[in-house]
């Protein structure tokens, strides 16, 4: 009798309850972080194409304006803000060799990448150059998921 009345007022959890939880909850963690970080690292990509895309339509517009593509990337009427996350390196004359009907521009990821390091992402003329972009060997975090 003395045992039931002890176990009734029990209060609190025992060592291996917490032991349990704590199982759990580092399980959980295992699996769920990566992906986390997998996609932040995803988003953070999402915005460099989305810079890339925006600095393509003003070079087109440039192109269509004056006859020839814009050397500095200041002088294009970007709708769209600086990423935050990369470098953005200088427009240069691409595969003809002329601004005037050819550029190509590379974004470099800059600081902590969630281990996937320095990749980079490159933006011709004719859109996403999945050739010259090392974002390309990582599907893991390529927007395009190529």
């Amino acid at each position: 009798m003395h045992y039931m009345n002890a176990a009734k007022n029990r209060k609190g959890f025992t060592l291996v309850e917490l032991a349990v939880v704590i199982v759990i909850i580092g399980v959980l963690a295992a699996f769920g972080v990566p992906r986390f970080l997998k996609s932040v690292e995803r988003s953070k990509a999402a915005e460099a194409f989305s810079y890339l895309a925006a600095a393509r339509s003003a070079e087109e517009r440039s192109q269509a304006r004056n006859g020839t593509y814009e050397s500095d990337i200041t002088k294009l009427d970007i709708q769209f803000s600086t990423p935050k996350y990369f470098t953005v390196g200088t427009v240069s004359a691409g595969a003809s060799g002329s601004l005037e009907d050819s550029w190509t521009l590379t974004l470099t990821r800059v600081g902590a990448s969630s281990g996937y390091g320095a990749y980079t992402v490159v933006f011709t003329n004719d859109g996403y150059d999945s050739t010259n972009s090392t974002i390309q060997a990582i599907p893991d975090i390529n927007p395009l998921g190529q």
